[in-house]
């Protein structure tokens, strides 16, 4: 909408506002009308969504769990693996805690001669 006028964006917001129905309207209210940019582009659905690899969550997944010795996983198993997964991708601060915790006690176990998990 480079090439509009103020006036012009103004009429096309209020357009595209008053064609929504309550529900995105709704939507709309809570972030406040004046806030509200109808051309900002949407995020990445979380399936979009890489990591460093370029690998999505159910790439990462699917590959961890192929690999892992444990070839007699349970469900319970798979779905911390998965939340790990997705909490990565996604910088959550807890699994960041989670992750350095048992990077450290992994070391901390070496260091006194005990077997890793």
């Amino acid at each position: 909408m480079d090439n509009f006028t103020p006036e012009e964006i103004e009429a096309r917001k209020k357009a595209i506002y008053d064609s929504m129905g309550k529900r995105g309207k709704r939507q709309i209210d809570k972030v406040g009308y004046e806030n509200w940019d109808p051309t900002q582009t949407p995020k990445d659905p979380i399936e979009i969504r890489k990591d460093g690899t370029k690998r999505t969550t159910q790439q990462l997944i699917r590959e961890f769990l192929t690999e892992t010795s444990d070839d007699d996983y349970s469900n319970s198993y798979a779905e911390g693996a998965f939340e790990m997964c997705l909490g990565i991708i996604n910088d959550e601060e807890k699994i960041r805690g989670m992750y350095a915790f048992a990077n450290w006690y992994t070391e901390l176990l070496k260091r006194e001669g005990h077997d890793p998990l």
